[in-house]
Order: structure tokens, then C-alpha cells, then sequence
């Protein structure tokens, strides 16, 4: 069935060990199409990916693997030295990863689906988000609440989730981009499922 409305764009965001994963399945139990900005980034970097080879020309064959994935290590070396670079390796991934993503929205959109979910994990932190969305969508969560989850979940000794959690966006900065709020501390998935599935997903 086809949609004369554009389907709503919905941007999800959330600190580490918020919940934001379980939302995003709700979301998409609800009829949502979750696009995943993380896993798209990840591809085009993964053996023989979009990016790659621009990433050879511009970097040098030394900076693929046998895999013919990125060099993870060896760039992180390499823009620390060079903080130039860093730039240099954005340029090339971020349009394709804004291509692909806008590619993968295109599809759900014909497909019929209502709402479309864009997961994107440093969401508040990029800043070229915000435009292209109708509604920031952001799971909150107490800062405690977090490290408790990241250490039952991953075994990080508390110190590094502390040094995670204090790398992304604060709680107040995340708050004041949202336009809805999942405060998801505490709450059974029964009671997440009930918060997720009175969104108005439907443009009105």
C-alpha cells in the first residue's frame, strides 16, 4: 500500500547501556524500519567496502588488510599522529555512509513502512543530524543505571565505562535535543514495550 504522507523520520538516540538497542526492536515490532547509521558506517569499511578503494588511493595499500577491510589499527595510529587525516578518512566515509543510509530509507519508505528509525549512536554529538529528522527519540537512563548495565553486559571494570559514558553527549545535552524522552530506568520490558507503542508514530 503506498503512502501519500511521507513516513516520519524519527532520530534514536541514547548513552551506552540505556536500552536504546531494545527500543530500536520495539520500534520495529511496531512497523518502524530501523536503519542503523553504526553497522552502515561499519560496512563501507569492511572488506572490499565502499570506501575502500578511495581509502587505498588516498592512504596508500598499506592501510588495507589482507581481509581487504580498513586497517583499524593502523589508521588509529596513523590520525593520531596526523590529526589531518582524520579529516581526510571522514570525507571520503561520511558521504557514503549518508548515500547508503538515505538508500536504505528510500527502500523502507516504498515498502510502506510508517515510520522510519535512524539509530545513531553520537546523534546529539554530530550535529548534522538534527535537520534530517522530524522527531529526536532519545532513552535516558541514570548515569548509575548505565554503568551497572555496561559492567553486567560487557564485564568492563567500572573505570573504562565511566571513560565511555564520559566521552558521549551528557545526559542534559541529549535531554535538551530530544523531542520525546524514554526514561528507561527501572521500567520492566513489559512497561518499555507500553512507552514505545504510545510514540505517535503516525504524522498527524
Amino acid at each position: 500500500m503506498s503512502h501519500p504522507t511521507p513516513a516520519l523520520r524519527i532520530g534514536l538516540t541514547g548513552g551506552i547501556g540505556s536500552g536504546k538497542s531494545t527500543v530500536a526492536q520495539l520500534l520495529a515490532e511496531r512497523g518502524a524500519a530501523v536503519i542503523d547509521a553504526d553497522a552502515i558506517a561499519r560496512s563501507v569499511t569492511a572488506p572490499h567496502g565502499l570506501a575502500m578503494p578511495e581509502i587505498a588511493r588516498v592512504f596508500g595499500a598499506e592501510f588495507i588488510d589482507a581481509q581487504g577491510a580498513l586497517d583499524r589499527d593502523r589508521m588509529r595510529a596513523h590520525v593520531f599522529a596526523y590529526p589531518s587525516a582524520k579529516k581526510q578518512l571522514e570525507a571520503i566515509i561520511h558521504p557514503l555512509v549518508a548515500q547508503q543510509t538515505q538508500a536504505q530509507a528510500q527502500q523502507a519508505e516504498s515498502a510502506g513502512h510508517i515510520a522510519l528509525v535512524f539509530d545513531v549512536p553520537l546523534l546529539v554529538e554530530s550535529g548534522r543530524w538534527r535537520q534530517q529528522v522530524d522527531q529526536v527519540l532519545v532513552v535516558d537512563c541514570l548515569v548509575e543505571t548505565q554503568v551497572q548495565r555496561v559492567i553486567a553486559r560487557n564485564g568492563l571494570p567500572r573505570e573504562t565505562v565511566a571513560q565511555i559514558i564520559a566521552a558521549q553527549a551528557s545526559r542534559a545535552q541529549r535531554l535538551a535535543a530530544a523531542d520525546w524522552v524514554i526514561f528507561n530506568d527501572q521500567l520492566s520490558l513489559a512497561q518499555l514495550r507500553a512507552e514505545v507503542f504510545a510514540l505517535p508514530l503516525n504524522r498527524a
